[in-house]
């Protein structure tokens, strides 16, 4: 097991005090104890850069779109930057991402449109891991006649069975929908692996990354997914929803729309009048991610493509220190019971965030605890309601979850080790 110090002396190679520096909300206390966002998986905090792209557009662009004068056409090109951004970050073209209010609704709105395709008896294949946001919209087709089958996972580690997987998949099924990583307990799941498993069935893929996006790079060319959606404000940007899909995919299937509304790409799937201020906070976050990497590897960043890359190689090594220290630590409490996997020699298998449960409390009294103290961590089920069920902790208030990402720190964590400590040894 990596020792504390251990994971000290690893993570003091990277910047931190750069990272915290570009976040003005760190800076907030509660009492006399300094914050510490813990909290990252519901929603990650913004860099400045964020903060005044959305406050510049409100000051210079404020417009609706497709006008003849100057604010329209400023903000014509803020959806186009914030396209090419994502298309940078995703690895594809501009015009194969759509935006919207979040990751749930236009779910929602795509899964709609892939029903029009369906007939009564095609069935598409869920995880007990996911996050409903994954799950929902795929069930909503039942209504239908569609025939939706679940994965189960191994609760020992919290893990696809993928021998299930395996028998789950058949020559009816036709989209395979899966997370990226879990938003629950940290599980990253072998997507490649599974998609291909879909493709050799005649099947489409749809990968959540909204858990796994602040945490790893995306390649969509390199998965061959043939959707995959995430979470600006996952990712340090403003609250709002993304979904990569292969062009063809997005032409030949008919979304819901209003008449006057362009037949072309992306317009087609952004259904009404989007979130300009938003998306100039989300081309704000990728150049964010893209700095970041020319500070940590100046040689690696030729482009924001090279650039966002090398900022994330910085950050997973930075956080999966953190995540070892803190694993550590939670595994010498007693009284608590760990969820997912534990075991260092497998830390490439998760992302760093964690769920736990203690013996004597609750988990909203544990998060109770925590706030307090000023250190923000979740409690419940965090809409991973199939897997919360599955482990029978849901009708007792499922789990506390605790989620790094790059700008926490050693001394938060350690923080929090003793917080828990002081918990469990107070009754």
């Amino acid at each position: 097991m990596t020792s504390p110090a251990t994971s000290q002396t690893s993570a003091s190679r990277f910047d931190v005090a750069w990272v915290r520096a570009q976040f003005p909300s760190l800076r907030q206390s509660v009492g006399a104890q300094p914050a510490a966002f813990l909290d990252a998986p519901a929603g990650t905090q913004v860099p400045r850069r964020v903060i005044d792209a959305v406050r510049d557009y409100y000051e210079q662009s404020n417009a609706n779109t497709c006008g003849a004068f100057v604010t329209s056409r400023r903000s014509d090109a803020i959806i186009a930057s914030a396209h090419a951004a994502m298309g940078d970050f995703l690895n594809c073209a501009a015009d194969e991402v759509f935006f919207g209010p979040n990751m749930t609704t236009i779910t929602f709105a795509l899964a709609r449109a892939i029903g029009r395709e369906l007939q009564p008896g095609d069935e598409i294949v869920v995880t007990t891991l996911d996050h409903d946001a994954n799950v929902a919209p795929w069930r909503a087709l039942e209504e239908r006649g569609v025939i939706v089958r679940q994965v189960d996972i191994r609760t020992v580690d919290c893990t696809l069975d993928l021998d299930d997987l395996h028998r789950k998949i058949t020559a009816r099924t036709r989209l395979v929908a899966v997370g990226y990583a879990s938003n629950a307990v940290g599980t990253l799941n072998p997507v490649e692996e599974i998609i291909r498993l879909a493709h050799a069935a005649g099947a489409l893929a749809f990968i959540d990354a909204v858990h796994y996006a602040p945490h790893g790079p995306i390649d969509v060319r390199a998965l061959d997914c043939d959707f995959l959606a995430c979470s600006p404000y996952k990712f340090f940007g403003p609250h709002m929803g993304c979904i990569y899909g292969k062009r063809e995919h997005l032409l030949r299937l008919h979304p819901y729309k209003v008449r006057p509304a362009p037949d072309d790409l992306p317009s087609r799937w952004e259904i009404g009048t989007q979130n300009h201020e938003g998306l100039a906070g989300v081309a704000a976050a990728i150049d964010y991610l893209a700095d970041l990497g020319r500070h940590c590897d100046s040689a690696a960043a030729t482009n924001r493509r090279s650039a966002v890359l090398a900022g994330y190689r910085a950050i997973r090594a930075y956080e999966m220190s953190l995540a070892a220290h803190m694993i550590a630590g939670l595994l010498e409490i007693p009284g608590l019971r760990f969820f997912g996997i534990s075991d260092p020699a497998r830390f490439a298998e998760r992302v760093p965030t964690v769920g736990v449960r203690f013996a004597k409390h609750s988990p909203l009294e544990a998060a109770t605890f925590l706030g307090e103290r000023g250190i923000f961590t979740w409690d419940g089920n965090y809409y991973a309601l199939n897997l919360t069920e599955r482990l029978g902790v849901e009708e007792t208030g499922g789990l506390l979850r605790i989620g790094l990402v790059h700008y926490n720190t050693v001394e938060e964590v350690d923080r929090l080790l003793a917080a828990l400590r002081a918990l469990t040894y107070s009754s």
